[in-house]
């Protein structure tokens, strides 16, 4: 039982991190509704391994590599870890929702693949908006403590992943019947309580880590919470005015901005 509860569990895993990232998981998932909604309770893990990720490289670049090329270096880092995932969300609800037509009409236009100018153009500011950030965390003229800089980094970015799982639960579908979110109907809200649990898992782990971190970052991580629950309400409210509910291209569109605020927020503490 206990062996078939933990396979079951692993398989959830891997469906998150295939769904969210481009790392290889190489096993075979059935993507059930029942499998699909499992893998949201992950979702903030694979957000912790990403920002873990960035946040490390940057570490190792932060000295031997001048600032304006490593902040190049984790900006590619950062959309090819998730294959542009979320980008592509973000341009598709930019073309949408900044197209002023109607309800109806702004679903289709986020359905064609076809990139528009209202895309290009959300796309081409939140990069620029990511890349400043990433220098200025760089060329800091104090030496910038990355023991603490990572975890924080690290977490920012499982919560970014978590508001998707809030999302789905807190806000109605636009398409019920088709597109991606479509196929999360079973999440409910009982997978977004274990999300956050994870969530909560991630930051008590984080904290026992690194010694003195509590002391030097608590503040930060609730503002972290505090951030993401504002913002992520705000755009969720606003796009559900606008397309009648959320759609997988919503939920990326948030991602990107909750996770370009929350570097923000931590650019202004530590530059």
């Amino acid at each position: 039982m206990i062996i078939k509860v933990l396979k079951v569990q692993l398989q959830a895993a891997g469906a998150a991190f295939q769904l969210l990232t481009r790392f290889p998981v190489p096993v075979v998932i059935p993507f059930t509704p029942e499998m699909l909604a499992r893998s949201v309770v992950y979702f903030p893990l694979v957000g912790a391994v990403i920002g873990g990720i960035v946040g490390g490289a940057g570490w190792l670049l932060d000295g031997p590599v001048p600032p304006m090329p490593a902040a190049v270096i984790l900006l590619f880092l950062w959309l090819a870890l998730s294959g542009g995932l979320h980008m592509d969300g973000l341009m598709d609800t930019a073309d949408g929702v900044l197209s002023y037509r109607s309800r109806e009409r702004m679903l289709e236009i986020m359905k064609d693949s076809r990139v528009g100018a209202m895309g290009v153009l959300a796309a081409v500011l939140v990069l620029f908006f990511k890349f400043s950030v990433l220098f200025a965390l760089m060329d800091t003229e104090k030496t910038l403590d990355w023991r603490f800089a990572m975890p924080v980094t690290m977490l920012a970015f499982a919560w970014s992943r978590l508001w998707i799982v809030i999302a789905m639960n807190g806000w109605p579908l636009a398409r019920p019947d088709e597109g991606m979110a479509s196929l999360f109907k079973a999440v409910s809200i009982r997978h977004a309580a274990w999300a956050i649990g994870l969530q909560l898992l991630l930051i008590a782990a984080v904290l026992l880590a690194v010694s003195g971190l509590a002391d030097e970052a608590g503040l930060l991580l609730l503002t972290q919470a505090g951030i993401t629950i504002a913002a992520g309400s705000l755009l969720a409210v606003w796009l559900t005015r606008k397309l009648g509910g959320l759609t997988g291209d919503t939920y990326g569109a948030m991602t990107e901005l909750i996770e370009s605020i929350l570097l923000f927020s931590l650019m202004l503490v530590l530059v």
